[in-house]
């Protein structure tokens, strides 16, 4: 598996992101945020990090930078992308993903370990997951709290489009259970089509033993794609 790592400037995860997918046996390249083709990826990930400082909004300025056109037409043919906390902040000011961040509750900055519950085990990124399994990933994040309106709340419902949640150790899911307070404890959600998938936790920050947990493992190293869809160079 083919993996581009974009940077924009202000990213900080991309080095963390890059060793772990390389870890698990993918291969691994950096794309700079100038680039105007993805094609010859299997799986594109927005990175964690202060992209352009977050002046503004958290990515409302990356959704401009000229690779992000590569990463819709990406994303339309089919091709997987990943948008891992300030990533997925990109993915939603980009319109590729429903909904929108606010500040935490509490307006704190949160850096600490999570537990998740897979809701939906049927898309590239989960298949590695049972549904309702809980798992333990790291967060580090001040906008995370996932908000959308009714209407939208629904329709992730209706179409399994929420695919994690946040919850205790047994798998509760309580308001208590999200930090940030995150609407209906939603961590992560995907496209209808599956193949965009965004979340606040980091995976490439369980990888290891040596980092309090494995659960990011599966999630970055048991992707599959078939590629129908994606056009090679």
């Amino acid at each position: 598996m083919r993996f581009g790592i974009v940077v924009f400037p202000g990213t900080n995860c991309d080095t963390d992101t890059y060793e772990a997918v390389r870890y698990l046996g993918h291969q691994a390249e950096y794309v700079w945020h100038k680039e105007s083709t993805l094609n010859h990826f299997d799986v594109v990930i927005l990175p964690g990090g202060f992209s352009y400082g977050d002046y503004l909004r958290c990515g409302a300025i990356a959704r401009f930078s000229p690779v992000m056109k590569a990463v819709e037409e990406f994303a339309g043919a089919g091709g997987l992308v990943l948008g891992i906390c300030n990533g997925f902040q990109i993915l939603l000011e980009a319109g590729l993903l429903p909904g929108a961040m606010l500040a935490n509750k509490g307006q704190k900055f949160i850096c600490s370990g999570v537990h998740l519950l897979v809701e939906n085990d049927r898309i590239p990124f989960t298949q590695g997951y049972e549904k309702g399994q809980v798992i333990r990933i790291p967060i580090n994040h001040y906008e995370g709290n996932y908000f959308i309106d009714a209407a939208g709340l629904g329709d992730l419902r209706a179409n399994d489009q929420v695919v994690l949640r946040y919850c205790d150790s047994e798998g509760k899911v309580s308001p208590d259970a999200a930090p940030n307070g995150a609407l209906d404890n939603i961590a992560g959600i995907c496209n209808r089509a599956g193949n965009v998938f965004g979340l606040m936790p980091h995976p490439e920050r369980a990888v290891e033993a040596i980092l309090g947990s494995t659960d990011g493992a599966s999630m970055l190293g048991s992707i599959k794609t078939t590629k129908q869809a994606v056009a090679h160079e």
